[in-house]
């Protein structure tokens, strides 16, 4: 087939744009034709929390990625839909994950769909996790443009209802992220990081938003079962929220010299050292869908602790993969400390959960529409 997908690639960075690439790739194993449509502007300046949208990585010369579509700019979506046509695909996939790009995406899916294409979305969120005004309008207006729906959690299909319950839904698990090399020994991981190996550590990586809860698994470093641990927290990723609060957190739990903060964007090929060097992944979010960190934990076979939001507590089965717990500083806690306490091996339950999250299914999933 001749796919087109649309949506963030490089020069852009993030867990969206190198999953796009890593499906482009999947399906060009599979013998399919594939040029993905990104962005010339993605967000503009003043809305994007971060300190760049670009990666600085070398661009990858084993795809052909176009840029031609801006967020703001109504022109180019009608450019981009035309580019798109022209090639005469056989499916668009148009990658939603925030109602901000409804216009813009929407209006591509209506463009083509009128020609006679067929045009399916993977769809991350309908209801972003930081709610803004617009957002039912636009989301409503981007899901009234397309045929069908792939979904990586029960959680975001029981929300497309919402918006229509009468397309196809189908429903495959995030993908495992396998390309961010090898597992090291905890020694060398160490050493990359400029920690001491002998130390245990357990990690919170991703960027930094309030709803990813690092605010309770902070709290529960300061008292409960985990006020004595000797067990360090390694955050590592880029603040996209009010950063002063965490430092002010810091210092009124007394948490001085118990965080290693590595409080940037981590390139690719840096991740694989917090997660060769932590015993544990912890993702303490308030709300959730899927997360892709979760699939970099099962890649490198790293217990979890998560809680039970959204989509989360459907890919960590507890007691076999690590812990599902409220998200309550009081029930994290407990979760790191018997951890500590108990030491179990998670392995095989990890080992044998992880194949199911293979691209070909999703990509089965995906052409199944």
């Amino acid at each position: 087939m001749k796919i087109a997908i649309v949506g963030p690639a490089y020069p852009y960075r993030g867990g969206i744009a190198t999953f796009n690439e890593r499906l482009a790739r999947q399906l060009l194993s599979e013998g399919h034709q594939v040029k993905i449509f990104t962005f010339t502007l993605q967000y503009p300046s003043f809305l994007f929390p971060g300190k760049t949208q670009f990666s600085e990585e070398e661009p990858p010369k084993d795809l052909e990625i176009v840029r031609t579509l801006s967020s703001v700019n109504p022109f180019t979506w009608y450019r981009t839909a035309r580019l798109i046509a022209r090639e005469k695909p056989d499916m668009v996939m148009l990658r939603f994950w925030m109602p901000y790009f409804g216009p813009a995406l929407g209006t591509i899916g209506r463009y083509l769909r009128r020609r006679g294409i067929k045009v399916v979305s993977l769809v991350d969120n309908i209801v972003p996790h930081d709610k803004k005004p617009g957002d039912k309008i636009f989301a409503k207006y981007f899901v009234k443009s397309v045929d069908g729906f792939l979904a990586m959690s029960q959680s975001v299909i029981e929300e497309l209802k919402q918006f229509d319950s009468t397309k196809q839904v189908v429903f495959a698990p995030h993908p495992l992220y396998d390309h961010y090399g090898e597992p090291e020994s905890k020694t060398e991981a160490a050493a990359a990081l400029g920690l001491d190996p002998n130390k245990d550590y357990y990690l919170f990586f991703g960027l930094i938003r309030d709803y990813k809860g690092l605010d309770l698994l902070m709290e529960a470093m300061a008292s409960y079962g985990l006020k004595d641990s000797a067990a360090q927290l390694i955050v590592a990723g880029e603040f996209y929220s009010n950063e002063d609060k965490f430092w002010e957190l810091e210092r009124s739990l007394g948490l001085k010299g118990r965080i290693h903060w590595f409080d940037r964007f981590i390139p690719d090929d840096q991740v694989r050292h917090f997660f060769n060097v932590a015993d544990l992944v912890v993702q303490p979010y308030k709300t959730a869908t899927q997360s892709g960190i979760t699939q970099i934990a099962y890649h490198f076979e790293k217990p979890m602790v998560v809680t039970r939001v959204g989509g989360l507590a459907e890919i960590v089965p507890d007691g076999e993969c690590g812990y599902v717990v409220n998200p309550e500083p009081a029930a994290i806690a407990e979760a790191i400390s018997r951890f500590y306490a108990e030491r179990p091996d998670f392995t095989a339950g990890i080992r044998s959960k992880k194949q199911e999250f293979s691209w070909s299914r999703l990509t089965k999933a995906l052409l199944s529409l």
